[in-house]
């Protein structure tokens, strides 16, 4: 890097910014953003390579809000300052309402430099509002941009489809269009965008056109060491130890310490039957759960409320009484707390959820000494390939995460050197100074080689997706079955991800599914439908779309569902990991059983509005009369604006039926259960594969050009005659 001291802006428009007690959480916009620029800007200072850092945001003067956040300048340290703008007025508004603003923030900011007669030498935008503005700021100067967006729009969309949000209300609420112009802008100017983990760049911003792999830099935040550290001594005289001896019969064992929010995704209960069906580990270890706070459950949300109500029923059901602590309140400063609790027990740090984009909580504990064991998703294996402090999971895998807690605390000399190693990570990889420097060594290329703001070619319209036909498929009956087909398809939809979406809708409920996407590589689709077409999820996370849950509940009672299947001879209830909250699964015997036809009618004479579903010759699922595969999956399509004329819904069994009927492309697969899809091959305007599995769905991929025109053939496939047999001797699943 050059010998000239280098003159860093940081922009972060929206959020209350002080250089000390900070008020974090007092609204939606003054969360870990604030506190993560704060600590930068003070980091990067520190570094003999930095002359100025300019922590640059809006200035609020209002008698609403501290006086501190009126003032043009505020120091943070020798050589950095917040420099606070004028745009949009005194009051302090929510990032929503900033985009009228913005263009006088940016002038401002301009003439504030010129009016000192200095030109940063990089300036650094944190979230989409001050991508804008860093954006056009650094044409203005032309000096280059990087980009740290924290969250991405196009993610949070999806999220808020997920909550049953319209789009007309989220375009009106949240300003969604300019908010994805401004990123993708930001996207084509920015030299380097900087994220977290590798899994942030391939799952979330792959979603966007202006995607350029090769200009992200992962560079994980910094940790405060200071506040995460080795036990200090007086732990066990703290609340947080008196509060979990209340739950402990022998308090003094080792801890299996998580430490989570009360959502579902988390996977606490996955750690509970793997702790509850282990007698050895319940005998060494007592297992500590924190999930936030709470007063009484039945005040909850639903999902924390659904969770802490299986929580309290696996103890139970595993009688884990006395082994088990599940404190109702700690406080932020409990948290290193609890880290120090567990090291001094020669303990676990355990994060068994089903995805972690980054993993905090693994790098705090980290930095206090412990050992971690963490899901093979997403942030943890960048964490623990750096420390070199613990081991991954399959978090859907209880009797693997049980081996994994007794292979770390079973071993003191293993245990120890993975504490040392833990701690000596964090402070390379992890603590403000490492990252400092690795940003410094990130920016040396772009300055030096004066790599300039990427301009877009004028008019040049960023909102509009690409993407414009979806692929879905069955799970096990049709993908999964040849896996030199299934890698090769695996390949092609990954090459094509900016061109199509990709879609499961399997009979399997969700933990099922997860497994064998799981055990058979498959990456994580853009849509995922279980359960029947019960249960919508999407990418990225999987997001449970509870506006679809909403509209499937109406008219659904399942328990006098199963009053009247419980009266009618040759069907039996499947086991309960076959079973769903909207879908009933039974077993059907067709020599006692009466037709599909009258269990139908007899449900319909009870007043149960139900689908009667059957699939592979022996299993008969009662779902609700909203929902079915074909239901689920034209539900998601209108809520992603893709034509049903360029949907290719891929089939094999029964309950396949109803998604490849209508305007759809469709194709059955050649090893597809003759029988019951029958009629369905029998329509001109499905075609039929010769081969089997997902060399059969890559067939109907060039049969309908899914990549090209995306069409029928003008000829389709005169019969069937030719296509493969279904496997017998392989027993179905749903």
């Amino acid at each position: 890097m050059s010998d000239t001291p280098l003159h860093i802006c940081l922009i972060s428009v929206h959020g209350l910014i002080r250089s000390d007690d900070l008020e974090l959480g007092c609204d939606a916009d003054t969360g870990g953003q604030v506190l993560y620029v704060v600590e930068l800007a003070r980091a990067l200072a520190a570094e003999a390579a930095v002359g100025r850092v300019d922590l640059v945001t809006r200035q609020v003067s209002s008698h609403a809000h501290s006086n501190d956040y009126s003032q043009l300048s505020e120091k943070l340290a020798d050589n950095a300052n917040i420099i606070r703008i004028e745009a949009g007025g005194d009051a302090y508004l929510p990032k929503e309402q900033l985009w009228e603003h913005l263009d006088s923030f940016v002038d401002n900011l301009k003439f504030y430099y010129a009016e000192q007669g200095v030109s940063p030498d990089v300036i650094h935008s944190h979230y989409a509002d001050a991508g804008y503005v860093g954006s056009r700021l650094s044409y203005l100067l032309d000096v280059p941009l990087v980009h740290t967006g924290h969250s991405l729009g196009r993610v949070k969309r999806r999220r808020l489809f997920a909550s049953g949000v319209d789009k007309e209300t989220i375009e009106k609420s949240y300003n969604m269009s300019r908010r994805l112009a401004a990123e993708e802008q930001t996207l084509a100017s920015a030299a380097r965008v900087i994220t977290s983990t590798h899994q942030e760049i391939e799952e979330q911003y792959e979603l966007y056109d202006f995607y350029r792999p090769d200009a992200m830099r992962v560079i994980p935040p910094g940790t405060n060491l200071a506040r995460f550290q080795p036990p200090l001594g007086d732990e066990a005289d703290s609340d947080m130890a008196m509060a979990l001896q209340r739950f402990l019969r022998d308090p003094e064992k080792p801890m299996i310490l998580a430490l989570s929010r009360a959502d579902a995704r988390k996977n606490i209960a996955t750690l509970v039957h793997a702790y509850g069906q282990d007698t050895a580990l319940q005998d060494r270890a007592n297992l500590v759960i924190v999930m936030g706070n709470r007063e009484e459950i039945a005040q909850l949300d639903d999902g924390a409320r659904k969770v802490f109500t299986e929580l309290l029923t696996l103890i139970d059901t595993y009688d884990l009484y006395g082994k088990v602590a599940y404190p109702k309140h700690h406080g932020s400063n409990d948290v290193p707390v609890l880290y120090r609790l567990c090291t001094l027990s020669k303990g676990v740090f355990v994060n068994p959820a089903l995805t972690e984009p980054f993993g905090l909580t693994l790098i705090e504990a980290a930095a206090s000494g412990l050992p971690i064991i963490a899901t093979e998703d997403g942030g943890p294996v960048d964490i623990i390939g750096n420390c070199k402090n613990g081991l991954l999971i399959d978090p859907l895998d209880a009797k693997a995460m049980a081996e994994a807690v007794h292979a770390v605390i079973g071993n003191w000399e293993s245990w120890q050197q993975k504490s040392v190693a833990g701690l000596k990570g964090v402070r390379e990889h992890y603590a403000w100074d490492a990252h400092a420097k690795s940003y410094l060594q990130m920016l040396s290329g772009i300055v030096e080689a004066k790599e300039g703001p990427r301009v877009p070619a004028a008019g040049q319209d960023f909102t509009a997706s690409k993407i414009d036909r979806v692929l879905f498929t069955d799970l096990n009956r049709s993908l999964i079955g040849d896996e030199a087909a299934l890698q090769k398809l695996i390949s092609l939809v990954r090459s094509n991800r900016r061109r199509m979406k990709f879609g499961i809708n399997t009979g399997l409920r969700f933990d099922a599914a997860l497994r064998l996407l799981k055990q058979h590589r498959i990456p994580e689709p853009d849509f995922l439908i279980t359960s029947t077409g019960t249960q919508v999820n999407f990418a990225p996370k999987l997001t449970d779309d509870t506006a679809w849950t909403l509209q499937i509940e109406k008219q659904w009672t399942p328990k006098q569902v199963k009053r009247v299947m419980r009266e009618i001879p040759g069907v039996s209830l499947r086991d309960a990991e076959q079973q769903s909250p909207f879908k009933i699964s039974y077993l059907y015997d067709g020599q006692l059983a009466p037709s599909l036809a009258e269990i139908s009618a007899r449900l319909y004479q009870e007043a149960q509005a139900v689908n009667v579903i059957f699939s592979h010759g022996k299993f008969l699922n009662v779902v609700p009369i909203r929902a079915s595969k074909g239901l689920a999956m034209r539900y998601v399509v209108e809520q992603f604006g893709i034509p049903l004329e360029r949907t290719l819904a891929i089939g094999g069994s029964g309950a396949d039926e109803d998604m490849m009927r209508g305007n759809m492309l469709a194709a059955i697969v050649g090893n597809r259960s003759h029988e019951e899809l029958s009629g369905v091959s029998e329509n001109n305007t499905i075609y039929v594969t010769r081969k089997s599995f997902a060399a059969g769905i890559l067939e109907a991929m060039e049969h309908y050009d899914f990549l090209g025109a995306c069409v029928a053939p003008a000829t389709e496939q005169a019969d069937d005659s030719g296509a493969q047999t279904a496997d017998t001797t392989t027993e179905p699943v749903e």
